[in-house]
């Protein structure tokens, strides 16, 4: 596909097919290893509870969970970043082209 933008006596043409900058999030397993990872978190910060210890203090108590659920989102947002750092935009707006003369 062909497409010809023509303003200002200025002609710009791209060639090649449109691809979408990166996957949605939801469609990659980036996101399925991520909510993996809280859910088990969560469970074994819910599962462990006071057992290994005589003398009744959790563990693994909450405030650590979230610590390592913060750790989780902090990861996952860096390597979606990452995904769309390396993709080319889809951007149709001229004002945006940096070949406009």
């Amino acid at each position: 596909m062909t497409t010809s933008i023509r303003g200002n006596n200025d002609t710009i043409v791209r060639s090649g097919s449109r691809g979408e900058e990166t996957k949605p999030s939801f469609k990659t397993s980036e996101l399925v290893v991520y909510v993996l990872a809280v859910l088990g978190v969560l469970i074994a910060s819910a599962v462990t509870g006071d057992a290994g210890t005589n003398n009744g203090s959790d563990i693994f108590a909450a405030d650590k969970a979230w610590w390592f659920i913060t750790l989780l989102t902090f990861g996952y947002m860096v390597s979606r970043g990452l995904a769309k750092a390396g993709s080319r935009s889809s951007d149709t707006d001229r004002r945006t082209d940096a070949h406009t003369h």
